[in-house]
C-alpha cells in the first residue's frame, strides 16, 4: 500500500496543490445532470447528451476496467490580472497563460510512473485533463479537494476556485479520502447577483446558453443579439462568479509558483488591432493557449462585440474595415452590430455602403438592425 502523504507530496512536487483519492461508484449528481440535459441548459454541446457520454459519467470504470481508484488533482492558475484596461478586452485568467491541456498530461504521466514505482508493480491507468465524460468536480468533492459552490465551481477554503482539476484512473487499491461534507457558501448569493447574464441557476447548475464563457468559447455561431449588451468587454470566457466569491478574496498561490503563469503578449494589444489578425497571425499568437479554442472567427466575432459595447469612436475605422474586408461573414455580421451602436456619421454611412456590397442575408440582417439601432439609440458613454 502506498502511503497517502508520501503520494500527495509527489503530486504537489509536480505542481498539484491539491491530492484527494475517491473510488468508483456511480456519481450522486446524475439526476441533476440528466435534468440539467432535459432543460436543454447544455445549449449546442450536444456530445454532453449522448448516451455514450451519460454512460460513461454513470460508470467510472467503463473509461478503464478494473479501476479501484480515482485520484483527483487540482492544478492552480493566477487570479485574474484587474489592472488590464478594457480596451485590452478581458480574457479569462486561465487563458492567460499556456493551455492547461498541454502543461498536465505530462505530469500525470509522471506521477503514474512514480506510483508504479513505488506499488512494485506495472499500473494500469488512465489521465485526463477535462477530456473526459466525467462528472469531476463531484469526484473532487468526493475526494475532499472542497465543496461544489453556488457558482457551480469546486471551492477549497484556502486556495478558493482558480484551478483546473485532472483525474488519474488506477487499478491500484488506495486508502480514500473522507468526503468534504461542509457546504460554505451559506446564505451568500454574490456570484448568483453579480453574473451578467442570470445564468447560474438556483440548483447550482448554469444555463450554458446564457453564459458568457460558452458564448464566447464553446458557442461558434451568432452571439444572441439580447446577450451583445451583456458580454460587456470579455473576449474570451468569464471569472465575475469568481472574482466576487469571497474565498477567492486572498489568492493563496503566487502567480511564480503555479504550473500557468501568465504569457506577457496575450493582452498587450488594444482590441481594434485584435480585428487585424488573420488565420496565420491568429495561430501563431494563441497555438499554445486555451484562446486557440474560439478560433479566430469566434475571437474576432468576440472583439466586434466587446467595441461595439465599449463605444469609443476610435475604434470605428477598424470595424469599418471589418465589416467591408473581413472574408468570415460571422464577423462582418458582428462588427454591423457594433457600429450600430454608435451615433457616429461614420458609422451609419459605412453601414449604408455596406448594404450596397454584401450578399449574405445573414450580414445584411444585421445590417439593417444596425441602421435601425443607431437611428433610435444616443450614443454609448461607454464601460467604466
Amino acid at each position: 500500500m502506498i502511503a497517502k502523504e508520501d503520494l500527495k507530496a509527489e503530486a504537489k512536487c509536480l505542481g498539484f496543490w491539491l491530492c484527494g483519492i475517491t473510488g468508483t461508484e456511480s456519481p450522486s449528481h446524475l439526476d441533476q445532470y440528466a435534468a440539467w440535459i432535459n432543460a436543454g441548459h447544455h445549449a449546442d454541446m450536444t456530445y454532453m447528451a449522448s448516451p455514450r457520454a451519460i454512460s460513461f459519467r454513470a460508470d467510472p470504470q467503463k473509461l478503464l476496467p478494473g479501476c479501484q481508484s480515482i485520484i483527483v488533482l487540482a492544478a492552480p492558475y493566477p487570479a485574474p490580472n484587474e489592472d488590464i484596461s478594457a480596451e485590452m478586452g478581458q480574457i479569462a485568467a486561465y487563458a492567460r497563460s499556456t493551455d492547461y491541456h498541454n502543461v498536465l498530461p505530462p505530469r500525470l504521466e509522471a506521477l503514474a510512473d512514480w506510483i508504479a514505482r513505488h506499488a512494485g508493480r506495472d499500473v494500469n491507468w488512465r489521465g485526463f485533463t477535462d477530456t473526459a465524460p466525467i462528472l469531476e468536480k463531484e469526484l473532487a468533492q468526493r475526494a475532499g479537494l472542497g465543496w461544489i459552490g453556488k457558482n457551480t465551481c469546486l471551492v477549497h477554503p484556502t486556495l478558493g476556485s482558480y484551478f483546473v482539476l485532472a483525474e488519474l484512473f488506477t487499478d491500484l487499491a488506495l486508502e480514500p479520502d473522507s468526503p468534504f461534507a461542509a457546504d460554505r457558501c451559506g446564505s451568500c448569493h454574490r456570484c448568483i447577483d453579480a453574473c451578467p447574464t442570470g445564468c447560474i441557476q438556483p440548483n447550482r447548475t448554469i444555463d450554458a446558453s446564457r453564459c458568457l464563457s460558452y458564448l464566447t468559447i464553446e458557442n461558434k455561431d451568432e452571439i444572441p443579439a439580447e446577450l451583445r449588451s451583456q458580454l460587456g468587454s470579455h473576449i474570451f470566457g468569464c471569472d465575475v462568479c469568481q472574482t466576487v466569491c469571497p474565498w477567492n478574496r486572498k489568492p493563496a498561490i503566487p502567480s511564480e509558483q503555479t504550473l500557468f503563469p501568465p504569457l506577457e503578449d496575450i493582452q498587450t494589444t488594444k482590441l481594434t488591432s485584435e480585428l487585424q489578425l488573420d488565420d496565420p497571425a491568429f495561430r501563431d499568437r494563441f497555438r499554445h493557449t486555451p484562446v486557440a479554442r474560439a478560433k479566430r472567427r469566434g475571437y474576432l466575432r468576440n472583439v466586434a462585440v466587446s467595441l461595439g459595447n465599449l463605444a469609443q469612436d476610435n475604434s470605428i475605422p477598424a470595424l469599418i474595415a471589418c465589416l467591408l474586408q473581413d472574408p468570415e461573414p460571422l464577423v462582418r455580421a458582428h462588427a454591423a452590430w457594433a457600429l450600430g451602436c454608435f451615433s457616429a456619421p461614420q458609422a451609419q454611412t459605412a453601414l449604408q455602403n455596406a448594404l450596397g456590397s454584401e450578399t449574405l442575408p445573414a450580414v445584411l440582417n444585421e445590417i439593417q438592425q444596425a441602421l435601425h439601432n443607431s437611428d433610435s439609440n444616443p450614443q454609448k458613454s461607454g464601460l467604466p
